[in-house]
Order: C-alpha cells, then structure tokens, then sequence
C-alpha cells in the first residue's frame, strides 16, 4: 500500500516563496512519475508539474512555468515543488500524485494514489 504524505503548506504574502514536499513509501518509484496538482475553491482539481522518478525528466503547466520547480530526492523517496513568487491566484490545496508510466508515452495516463493536500493561502 503505498503513502503520500505531504507537507509545507501555509500562509504566505504575495511574491513570498514556498516549498512543498511529498513523502512516499510502501513502492519502489523506478516505474512512476509524480506529479502536484491544486484544487482552489470552487474549481476543479488542475495539473500543475509531474517528474518523471527513472531521469527526472519534468513539466509544468503554462501558469507555473518560470516560478515553480518539481524535483526529486530518489534517497528519501520525496518529491519537491519550489514555489516561487507567489500570487493570490496560486491559493489552492496542493496534492501530490503518483502514477505508473505507461510504456510508449514516457507518462502516465493517469495518477491514481493521491496524498491528503497541503493547503496554500497566499494573501495581497
């Protein structure tokens, strides 16, 4: 059975910088790539960065790109996202993700183990 366990929400101001983390245990992740997606009041859950656990290969949604960095740390089995300057628009719960990467694509076609989210307020 395997666990996602996040961690490094919290309040912040506008321009402020955080960073998340996203534990996982009970797989080995050499087959799967990981992912952090958000879910704001009111909208549906949306895509936000996935990496790619064998070489670290990553991307990123348009809204995110240039402010916000998915990495991995394959010792501690932990999936980061560095997010920097910080918009009001960015307030959403974070969830962490992790799929098995189907062969011929490079990604999977979905993720289908989901952590409990992280929330993240950033006030103006």
């Amino acid at each position: 059975q395997v666990q996602l366990v996040e961690s490094g929400g919290g309040l912040v101001q506008a321009g402020d910088s955080l960073r998340l983390s996203c534990a996982s245990s009970g797989r080995t992740l050499s087959s799967y790539a990981m992912g952090w997606y958000r879910q704001a009041p009111g909208k549906e859950r949306e895509f936000v960065a996935r990496i790619r656990w064998s070489d670290g290969t990553t991307n990123y949604a348009d809204s995110v790109k240039g402010r916000f960095t998915i990495s991995r740390d394959v010792r501690k089995n932990t999936v980061y996202l560095q997010m920097n300057t910080l918009a009001p628009e960015d307030t959403a719960v974070y969830y962490c993700a992790l799929g098995l990467v189907a062969y011929g694509s490079g990604w999977p076609r979905f993720f289908d183990q989901w952590g409990q989210g992280t929330q993240v307020t950033v006030s103006s």
